[in-house]
């Protein structure tokens, strides 16, 4: 039996909840908010020739692994990544780490965790937890995403860390080795808020930022002009635009609050009372995405009669909604 004392917290997304963890336990408590703004991790990206499922990739975060590298490269903390291409040297390296009393991040396919509901099963390889401890045969998990410490059986844990596909884990084992004695907070702020306005704003590509916000909405308007033949396709990619938003990880709405919060606890950081403008300024700008899937869920369920300019309309007002809020946030730091 291996158990060690580890404070587990229900967070809203797995990778930055699962990064707020471990280094809470190495002695280093920052909120899960302040972890994904640190690390730069908000974007919006949409590139038709990259597919996911056959479906164009769409985006509303950086990539996976970015929040955990983005956050030690900005704050100067040293990390140790383990892959592995044997599944049993794999899972004996966790086992080796479990007994030292150090709890792991893993990264896992949500389809074979056994403690999932079966509605929440689905081949979506790059979610984050955290291993602590063992207990017979099963594994004590913090899985940011459940309100309560998990367990998983060996087996289950082995699939889940070791299945093939996009983003397949390879085993990853990660934690840190060096937390610095000081850390420049604020400095670490302004530079991260600094990355993700240029990113947003700047970027001279058309399909990242603001301009592929734009440009998902000028897709969608001419989905209008299409044939009949082309409509039932379309409706596909709008199904899988509202999933990646929803329902992958956080979403696109949901990055937006997280986002609101490190812009809120950053205001009080500062005593800067436009970074908490900018703050409700992102909490709209999430409403407004939720509005978009729900408008999108009642077209393609029937509800609503299916109306491409109306789906455009709110895209290109969520634009417009992004860009002053960028610019606000560049204004206030």
């Amino acid at each position: 039996m291996t158990a060690i004392e580890f404070d587990h917290q229900q967070t809203a997304h797995c990778e930055s909840g699962a990064m707020s963890a471990l280094l809470r336990h190495s002695g280093l408590n920052l909120s899960e908010p302040m972890v994904f703004g640190i690390a730069g991790a908000l974007t919006f990206a949409s590139i038709p020739l990259v597919k996911i499922g056959g479906m164009p990739m769409i985006a509303y975060r950086m990539p996976p692994g970015r929040v955990i590298k983005g956050l030690a490269s900005r704050l100067g903390i040293t990390m140790k990544f383990e892959r592995f291409r044997d599944n049993d040297r794999g899972m004996q390296a966790l086992d080796d780490h479990l007994d030292q009393g150090r709890p792991v991040g893993l990264q896992a396919s949500v389809y074979w965790l056994p403690y999932f509901p079966k509605d929440m099963q689905f081949h979506f390889n790059a979610h984050n937890l955290v291993a602590y401890g063992r207990q017979q045969s099963d594994y004590l998990i913090s899985d940011p995403t459940f309100e309560a410490p998990v367990r998983s059986n060996y087996q289950a844990l082995q699939q889940a860390r070791f299945v093939k596909g996009l983003l397949a884990p390879k085993g990853l084992i990660y934690y840190p080795t060096r937390i610095p004695a000081e850390i420049d907070l604020p400095k670490a702020i302004r530079r991260a808020i600094r990355s993700t306005t240029n990113m947003m704003l700047r970027t001279p590509l058309p399909f990242i930022g603001v301009r592929g916000i734009r440009s998902v909405a000028e897709r969608i308007r001419a989905m209008g002009n299409h044939r009949q033949a082309q409509q039932d396709q379309n409706q596909l990619v709008i199904g899988h635009m509202i999933r990646m938003q929803e329902e992958i990880g956080t979403g696109g709405a949901g990055f937006r609050f997280i986002y609101a919060s490190f812009l809120q606890e950053a205001a009080g950081l500062f005593d800067n009372p436009k970074l908490e403008g900018a703050s409700r300024k992102f909490t709209d700008v999430g409403d407004e995405w939720r509005r978009f899937a729900l408008f999108s869920a009642k077209m393609l369920k029937g509800r609503m009669a299916f109306d491409y300019a109306q789906l455009a309309d709110q895209l290109t007002l969520i634009a417009e909604m992004e860009a002053d809020s960028y610019k606000s946030l560049r204004e206030a730091i």
